[in-house]
């Protein structure tokens, strides 16, 4: 049997205010609805460990259990989020009543009336100029997504490869910096960076039930996931795609992130196995959803022919144009939004060591969001722009420093710099004249008087988002 505490890591959920879960050992009808859900995914978890060959055949009736469904509900509620095509928001649902609301969406599970509804897709900003697509289910749908996600994802995670970080239990970006550092140590510093060119819109959906099906076999669960890759897309006041669907799964649903996983865990396996070209050449892969890199002291020709090979079979490309191979000792790469490169020692210039620190991209982009911030908000208090500005930070600091990892020192002083620079312009224009951070140095007063972090003396202590 795997060690408990490792289960309890994998698997917890928040029950409103009662904390961290589970409680073994307590009588079914004693636990609360998060407890009763994760026992189950302990249990999911366990069999599909132990048995790696089992087939889950009776799952559905699981999706539209009260407590399934009530956890489901708060896991939506705490991400909010905008409605979706329907118009009916978070909000709506809590004034008409969540339990009526929770119990008819049960009943069309149970009778087979649900059908999944089209999904409202806009467009988001990228950091390049471009725009990328992100699709927004309904809050019903979301709903149901998330009660199939509690229900799946612990049997798919037990034969996850340990090369895949993203948007896994327990595992995080840092965990893959960390893992890419320590095979650079090893001298594995040839690196293909390598882009996957539209993955999530073009997913095959044939191959991925092939995926699917190698651990489901209930119908009705894959009906489910049928719906949501064929809801249609609506944009621009026109519906697109629907039941025509044959690729993609649409980059915002609460499921696709997991679908994802499970279609590149094939990538994984290939790589990792002792008789693969990739694993006998000494090469390693990390993975965080759609991005990665493939390791070793030499990645040849015949590796990156190999990869194209692979991902053709699976209806994958890469995007030539980002896709690129570095000496790391000698170049600089870009990987999460970190960038790594191989530096000087400071005291000893005979020395080097891998250096991971914030991109310029990323440092340019919560210099952005403090601009965007302050251009909305030219009239708050410093109370309240020291508190929401906070939220920024904190998120961008917590993210970046990585205990044992990354080094943002100089990062943290640049952020510090710019703040002052920024907030003392912020304050000390004509119409702030009323404002009594005129004239002052408004940054160091809102440290002061307000408790504004100050990037340089903050620490996340090892805090991962």
């Amino acid at each position: 049997m795997e060690d408990q505490s490792k289960l309890r890591n994998k698997y917890h959920q928040k029950d409103g205010a009662e904390g961290e879960l589970p409680l073994f050992g307590k009588k079914k009808w004693e636990m609360s609805d998060a407890e009763r859900v994760f026992s189950l995914q302990c249990k999911l978890y366990q069999k599909a460990k132990q048995d790696k060959g089992y087939k889950f055949y009776v799952l559905y009736d699981k999706v539209f259990q009260k407590h399934m469904l009530s956890v489901a509900w708060k896991a939506v509620k705490a991400n909010q989020g905008s409605p979706g095509i329907d118009g009916i928001s978070i909000n709506d649902i809590e004034q008409g009543g969540v339990e009526n609301y929770l119990e008819e969406l049960g009943e069309e599970l149970r009778t087979k009336r649900y059908r999944a509804q089209a999904v409202k897709r806009v467009m988001i900003p990228k950091a390049n100029g471009g725009e990328r697509p992100l699709g927004i289910p309904t809050v019903r749908d979301r709903i149901v997504q998330t009660a199939c996600k509690l229900l799946i994802e612990p049997i798919f995670e037990a034969d996850f490869e340990e090369s895949s970080y993203g948007f896994r239990p327990e595992r995080s970006s840092g965990d893959a910096l960390g893992a890419i550092k320590g095979y650079l140590q090893e001298g594995k510093s040839e690196v293909l960076d390598a882009d996957l060119s539209k993955y999530f819109d073009t997913i095959p959906h044939d191959k991925l039930l092939i995926g699917l099906k190698e651990r489901i076999s209930d119908g009705r669960i894959l009906d489910l996931i049928g719906q949501w890759l064929k809801a249609p897309i609506y944009e621009d006041g026109q519906f697109k795609g629907g039941k025509k669907n044959k690729v993609g799964t649409p980059q915002g649903g609460v499921i696709s992130p997991l679908l994802a996983n499970i279609y590149l865990n094939l990538l994984d396996r290939i790589v990792n196995n002792p008789k693969s070209l990739f694993y006998q050449g000494g090469v390693k892969i990390v993975r965080y959803a759609d991005d990665f890199v493939l390791m070793g002291k030499q990645i040849g020709e015949q590796v990156k022919e190999q990869l194209k090979s692979l991902l053709s079979r699976m209806g994958l490309s890469l995007n030539e144009q980002k896709t690129r191979t570095v000496e790391a000792k000698a170049e600089s790469f870009d990987f999460l939004g970190f960038t790594i490169r191989y530096d000087k020692d400071l005291w000893d210039r005979n020395k080097r060591y891998w250096n991971i620190i914030p991109s310029q991209k990323s440092e340019q982009k919560i210099r952005d969001k403090i601009d965007t911030y302050l251009e909305a908000h030219g009239h708050y208090k410093g109370e309240q722009v020291s508190e929401d500005l906070n939220k920024l930070l904190r998120g961008w600091l917590n993210y970046f420093d990585i205990k044992g990892v990354s080094y943002p020192a100089v990062s943290k002083r640049r952020l510090r710099h710019y703040l002052q620079e920024r907030l003392n312009r912020y304050y000390n224009r004509k119409s702030q004249r009323k404002c009594r951070l005129y004239g002052q140095r408004a940054f160091e007063a809102l440290v002061e008087k307000y408790g504004l972090i100050d990037p340089t003396k903050y620490s996340s202590g090892g805090v991962r988002l």
